[in-house]
């Protein structure tokens, strides 16, 4: 801050959960100054968002604190990350466990984890504090939020009494939850499905649950299914290995901590009586929302200041932390000066139908576990239900055909006709808009570790010159390049491709067999830089 009260920047980030820490450390590692702004002075207790799938592993790998964060959980090393699915209660004799994320663990560079939200913040604040171009002030509120052609003007006010301060930035970014004042003051709209229920929320202390799950596997969640809730889920969850515990239910709209008895909630749902030492009861709506667009000008939106939903299948932290870097690496290239004006406009194009469809499977999920309880009941015709429920492998973790994927995006090379979604499949093939999967090189050492925080090219091929020509053309237009070549054989043959450019945020932008011999107005598009051609084929390129 200045004597006069005010601060210039390139980036300010409103909101220091994780989506906001992990944008910062994003744009920290790039060397872009931002100051970042949280109200909260010290992370909340409350222990949510605590599935963290392999691909957001993979951004705390290079995030460099991935080691940290392992060593910061709480469960046992090597205690199952997965959940039980049950009828009616916990003591019911029909149950399954559906699989896992672990049914796509071989695509991804690192493996899943599973720590309370508070605890990944603290290590997030932690590689905050070694990177020099971020100033992160907790305790601040902002209030007021303005734009013009030449920047972003923030008011913010600090819980010390001080009076406000002025922060003056190129970009806003708000990441500052689902009542985002950063989206109310960029007057960008949302919409969504509200099932107009209330939904209870307790953490609480039992080694009675525990010891009453043995019969289980071990798992670390465990839903229910009643007949009388219309779809929606009575949920517990582990936040250590044998007493805390996490609790959703759906309860009646005029529910409070004062004349809803908990604790008689919590042994419906488990089956068995239990002692409960209750360490916090609250309530929350159960809705989708996403808003219009992801970007109004100089003010952007991530995370659940974008989209919200309920805590139901780890979308949540997961897919904000997946904006977070994606927003990343776009800002610095357009504030570096090497991202074309139509960069940022990517970040919409490829974030929002993620959520879209992932919200709407949220929704379908309600309804199809409404329909299924509404049809089948043991109660009724024991044997129909039971060869249904046989049938059943659904459950709170998303299956193998849940990929996001970016093939329509502006700045892939992508086939023609496609659009980004979530609807594909996990694949070692190098693909257009895909993530990119592991491969073990010649060298012995994994291709994900011969990559930056930049674009890299993977060339299986020994003819160099025309690799050198075409990063002469990234060096030409400053766009920072990293040159992998390698000839192994078995790394080719399980990419299916010859080339392969990856972006910083390790998705394919194109394959081939051969490097485009127009290689400037190549990656013109993938770096967002408008072309004096009205359109690109590929075929021009080759």
């Amino acid at each position: 801050m200045t004597e006069s009260g005010s601060a210039r920047t390139a980036v300010a980030v409103v909101g220091g959960g994780p989506v906001g820490l992990g944008l910062a450390v994003t744009l920290g590692q790039a060397g872009v100054p931002c100051v970042l702004l949280d109200r909260s002075r010290e992370p909340s207790r409350i222990p949510k968002g605590q599935n963290l799938t392999a691909r957001t592993m993979e951004h705390f790998y290079f995030w460099d604190c991935a080691e940290e964060l392992r060593a910061a959980r709480l469960l046992p090393t090597g205690f199952p990350i997965g959940g039980i699915t049950a009828y009616e209660s916990l003591a019911s004799q029909h149950w399954y466990a559906p699989t896992g994320r672990e049914v796509v663990g071989d695509f991804y560079y690192q493996r899943h984890e599973r720590l309370p939200q508070y605890l990944t913040e603290a290590v997030l604040r932690t590689r905050l504090r070694a990177l020099g171009s971020v100033v992160a002030l907790f305790g601040w509120s902002v209030t007021e939020v303005s734009q013009d052609e030449g920047g972003v003007r923030l008011t913010a006010v600090p819980d010390s009494g001080e009076p406000p301060r002025v922060i003056e930035a190129a970009y806003v970014v708000g990441c500052d939850g689902a009542h985002s004042t950063v989206r109310d003051q960029a007057g960008i709209a949302s919409s969504g499905a509200d099932f107009d229920q209330r939904m209870l929320l307790a953490v609480f202390r039992s080694r009675d649950l525990h010891d009453g799950l043995a019969r289980f596997p071990a798992r670390t969640t465990y839903r229910i299914l009643h007949p009388e809730l219309q779809g929606y889920w009575l949920f517990f969850g582990r936040v250590d290995a044998t007493d805390t515990w996490f609790f959703h239910a759906p309860v009646p709209k005029d529910a409070t901590s004062d004349n809803l008895d908990a604790h008689a909630v919590i042994e419906d749902a488990a089956g068995f009586p239990m002692t409960c030492d209750f360490q916090h009861v609250g309530f929350w709506d159960l809705r989708v929302d996403i808003a219009d667009t992801y970007r109004h000008g100089r003010i952007l939106i991530a995370g659940d200041a974008a989209h919200s939903h309920p805590p139901y299948g780890a979308y949540g932290l997961n897919t904000g932390l997946e904006d977070a870097v994606n927003l990343g690496w776009k800002l610095a290239a357009v504030l570096h000066g090497w991202g074309g004006s139509r960069l940022l406009d990517s970040y919409t194009d490829e974030r929002r139908p993620i959520f879209v469809e992932t919200g709407q499977a949220i929704i379908d999920g309600i309804a199809t576990d409404r329909a299924f309880l509404g049809r089948y009941s043991p109660h009724r015709d024991r044997n129909e239900f039971e060869q249904a429920w046989g049938g059943r492998t659904s459950g709170e973790t998303p299956s193998a055909s849940y990929e996001p994927h970016y093939e329509g995006s502006p700045i892939v090379w992508g086939p023609a006709g496609s659009a980004c979604g979530v609807h594909g499949n996990h694949a070692f093939e190098a693909r257009p808009g895909h993530h990119l999967a592991p491969a073990v090189l010649s060298s012995g050492s994994n291709v994900f570790e011969q990559l930056e925080r930049s674009y890299a090219l993977v060339a299986f091929t020994e003819d160099r010159q025309q690799v050198t020509a075409f990063s002469d053309a990234a060096q030409a237009l400053r766009i920072p390049l990293r040159v992998v070549i390698d000839t192994s054989d078995g790394a080719r043959a399980s990419y299916a491709s010859r080339y392969i450019l990856v972006r910083p945020d390790q998705y394919v932008a194109w394959t081939g067999r051969e490097l485009p011999t127009n290689a400037a107005t190549f990656l013109h598009k993938v770096v967002g830089i408008p072309s004096d051609e009205t359109t690109i084929r590929s075929s021009d390129l080759v």
